[in-house]
């Protein structure tokens, strides 16, 4: 049961990293990234520290690669890929539908890539010709018919270079997440992820001197933080971690894509940014998509 339930663990978490993008870390414009990073993983690692402690010997079991792992977790998918697709969109004004947006959609052709360097997965036929449906949906629920805006000053160059970082930088998170998951248990890879990063974020924040703003956070910004770190952060990366140990990587990166699908969505259901026919249409292929993936037979 719970290999069959993988997949929708993990669309759910997508679901909850685009509320998170729409309706809770836009009250947090204004502070500055490393800080509101270090402040979302830290909370949230304190909040889980007790269940921690309760499996630290779980730690015992871990091997020099699983360390590894967890560690460039830690490094890309929760520091440098946040910093890279923030500086990303900063660069192009925020421009919803920018080069930076089409280069993030890249994501699953790193991570599939990888995972069949790294983990050895060897994907049926059948997956790639619905993992290319879900990249075609994904475009096309996002764009439409239009070519992206190239049009967004003399740093569009830069900011397409941070975007693809960011696409390398979860493409990968995903992979050695799964391939950290191999010898412990999903909550134990939870708490260290949340664990790292804090702690590499320290650093980070600290170099650049976020620390003297501080005191700039408000009485509701806090609270907002609070709400991530008990839903879209430490609940949304739990699940994903939960579904994540039953499929495989390559699986997974393709259920991921419900995060700019609901992200579309909730723009509609919130701020009213009403999609097109062919926006609508890719949105249907996209959820299709992944629904014909996560039916695939694991082979992880």
């Amino acid at each position: 049961m719970a290999k069959k339930l993988g997949p929708l663990f993990i669309i759910f978490a997508a679901f909850l990293w685009a509320l998170d993008g729409i309706v809770l870390t836009p009250k947090l414009y204004g502070l500055p990234v490393p800080l509101v990073v270090f402040i979302e993983h830290l909370l949230a690692f304190l909040l889980m520290l007790p269940f921690f402690i309760s499996e630290w010997r779980e730690l015992k079991k871990m091997r020099r690669g699983d360390w590894q792992a967890i560690l460039w977790v830690a490094v890309f998918g929760g520091a440098l890929g946040t910093m890279f697709i923030t500086k990303a969109l900063f660069y192009v004004n925020f421009v919803n539908l920018s080069i930076v947006i089409l280069i993030q959609k890249l994501q699953p052709l790193f991570a599939l890539a990888l995972a069949v360097i790294i983990l050895k997965e060897r994907p049926p036929k059948k997956f790639f010709v619905w993992a290319a449906a879900a990249i075609i949906g994904v475009y096309l629920a996002t764009f439409g018919l239009q070519l992206p805006n190239l049009d967004t000053g003399d740093k569009t160059a830069a900011a397409a270079l941070f975007a693809l970082g960011a696409a390398f930088a979860f493409g990968s998170s995903t992979v050695f997440s799964k391939k950290a998951l191999a010898n412990i248990s999903f909550r134990t890879g939870t708490y260290l992820r949340f664990g790292l990063t804090a702690l590499l974020m320290l650093f980070i924040a600290g170099a650049e001197k976020n620390f003297s703003v501080i005191n700039q956070i408000t009485g509701s910004q806090f609270i907002v933080f609070l709400i991530i770190a008990l839903t879209t952060g430490g609940t949304a990366i739990f699940l994903y971690y939960y579904g994540l140990k039953w499929v495989s990587a390559s699986v997974s990166t393709i259920c991921e894509l419900a995060f700019p699908l609901s992200a579309i969505v909730l723009e509609y259901l919130i701020r009213g940014n009403a999609l097109n026919y062919i926006q609508w249409a890719g949105a249907v292929i996209l959820l299709y998509a992944i629904y014909k993936v996560s039916l695939i037979k694991n082979y992880n």
